[in-house]
């Protein structure tokens, strides 16, 4: 980029930075605020017309949805994919349609004064909401809250009658205290060599599909205490306030991670696609930047970061995230070659995923330490970073049991993850900082020969009953933190608030 744009562009970044301050509170109850959960059963109904838009040109959102034709109850959160029976809404992809009736407090819809706010807290893909019938807002981008301010609408017809005076708004928001910091070798919080041992996850299970379940939450941070996990990735996309949150408790760091996934096409490097980007990583910022759980943001995973106007998308993405926020490091997941990868040169720490001996060498886990050490030594030898193995591991289905070891079986995975230690215990001496497991647990996806109902590369099935492989890393994840002093409690943030948990 020349210096001049540079120069233009610096204080526009700086700019953002300083308007995002205000940031979106998450809403919560107060002397002075009242909060209405419209979490439960929602009225559904997909548009299954050819061109996906009855419900637009039948202007559905003016009468109740039940008119437009017969729907199903729903429960919000969730993934409709996975909580029907239905053949056609598994693999639906279209506009489907949600509808809640609800009765607010009489001081709400009568007191002017009272201001009506509606927060979505993720919608994916693409949301359009209607009051009463009347458009109030929409949003691009799965996963991140927007609002709209909806007062007039709930409170048409009356008169203000006001007096003039001071208005209190109460709002507590606990606080964490920790730096973080990186060098050429380390990654510090509170100046401490910090060493990154846990998990990737996705927001997934039976039944429920994709969505937030708090009962869920607890067993997933309980198995987290169990193996001694310390941190985790939120793969590929933000998840709930709600998780971030208990980090924050529970003392497990977080790599924010923005939806950056699918990032392969030329056409997916526009600046039509880097402005929003731009406003993603904005939102994302503005929503968990008063977390102390979260201690490095990662925009994007797997790009095809070797294009050639990657190089340029990744400098201005990575430095507007850094003007958003100077605190906290700035990174993202790469499985690209050293040599051609040009968004690297631009983060502050190297996180590469591999699959060695998976996706190719089938069944040669020996070829494992030679190949993974040489690729740790390119990288460190031409960026002179920290690393983070950000993903690898191993297919393998429940009960299947194989000796010697083949792949799908427990054993394999759990040998696959042993060849991978070997190097890990060498260069973490060194320069890698981190390693996280892909995957915490077996996880649905689109169906492929690839696939035995779902992604297995979990060390948990997706009832989260652990396989052999969730034992050794068990195993080691706490000879490590004993070995680091990192043990939960000692990461654990310092909240101005009493937790109930123990460790």
């Amino acid at each position: 980029m020349p210096a001049g744009l540079w120069a233009a562009l610096g204080p526009l970044l700086w700019a953002c930075g300083l308007a995002l301050q205000g940031g979106m509170l998450y809403p919560q109850e107060s002397p002075s605020r009242e909060r209405k959960e419209l979490d439960g059963l929602w009225s559904f109904r997909a548009d299954f017309s050819e061109n996906r838009r009855q419900g637009f040109e039948g202007q559905w959102y003016r009468t109740p949805l039940r008119e437009s034709g017969p729907t199903l109850d729903m429960p919000v959160p969730s993934s409709f994919n996975d909580v029907s029976q239905d053949r056609q809404l598994r693999s639906f992809v279209g506009w489907v349609w949600y509808e809640r009736e609800v009765t607010l407090p009489q001081r709400w819809t009568q007191d002017l004064g009272t201001r009506v706010v509606l927060r979505i807290g993720s919608a994916h893909y693409y949301a359009i909401v209607w009051v009463n019938g009347v458009h109030v807002a929409e949003h691009e981008g799965g996963h991140l809250p927007f609002e709209a301010d909806i007062s007039k609408l709930v409170q048409s017809g009356l008169t203000a009658q006001t007096a003039a005076g001071a208005v209190s708004d109460f709002y507590t928001l606990p606080v964490g205290i920790r730096t973080v910091a990186v060098t050429g070798h380390q990654f510090l919080i509170n100046g401490k060599p910090f060493y990154f041992h846990g998990v990737n996850k996705h927001e997934d299970a039976d039944i429920r599909g994709r969505g937030f379940d708090w009962p869920l939450l607890v067993k997933d941070f309980n198995l987290l205490r169990w193996l001694g996990a310390n941190a985790f990735r939120t793969s590929h996309y933000p998840y709930a306030e709600e998780v971030m949150q208990l980090c924050d408790r529970y003392g497990i760091v977080v790599i924010d991670e923005s939806p950056g996934v699918g990032i392969v096409l030329v056409q997916s490097y526009s600046n039509e696609s880097l402005q929003h980007h731009l406003e993603v990583m904005e939102e994302l910022v503005r929503r968990d930047k008063n977390h102390p759980a979260v201690v490095m943001w990662s925009v994007a995973n797997e790009p095809t970061s070797f294009l050639k106007p990657a190089g340029y998308y990744f400098k201005t993405l990575i430095a507007h995230t850094k003007a958003l926020d100077p605190s906290r490091p700035v990174t993202f997941v790469t499985n690209s070659n050293y040599e051609a990868d040009l968004g690297a040169p631009y983060v502050d720490v190297i996180c590469v995923n591999s699959y060695y001996s998976w996706y190719h060498d089938y069944g040669h886990l020996e070829v494992i330490p030679l190949h993974l050490a040489t690729e740790f030594e390119n990288w460190y030898r031409t960026y002179q970073k920290p690393i983070i193995q950000s993903e690898y591991g191993a297919g393998s289905v429940a009960g299947f049991h194989q000796d010697p070891p083949l792949m799908f079986s427990e054993e394999y995975q759990k040998g696959l993850l042993e060849q991978y230690h070997l190097v890990l215990d060498q260069k973490r001496k060194d320069y890698v900082v981190g390693e996280l497991i892909w995957n915490f647990a077996d996880f649905m996806t689109d169906q492929s020969p690839r696939r035995v109902m779902g992604n297995k590369k979990g060390i948990f099935t997706r009832q989260r009953q652990p396989k052999a492989a969730a034992f050794l890393l068990r195993e080691r994840y706490w000879k490590l933190a004993n070995e680091t002093m990192y043990h939960l409690s000692a990461a654990k943030s310092q909240c101005l608030e009493n937790s109930p948990f123990s460790f």
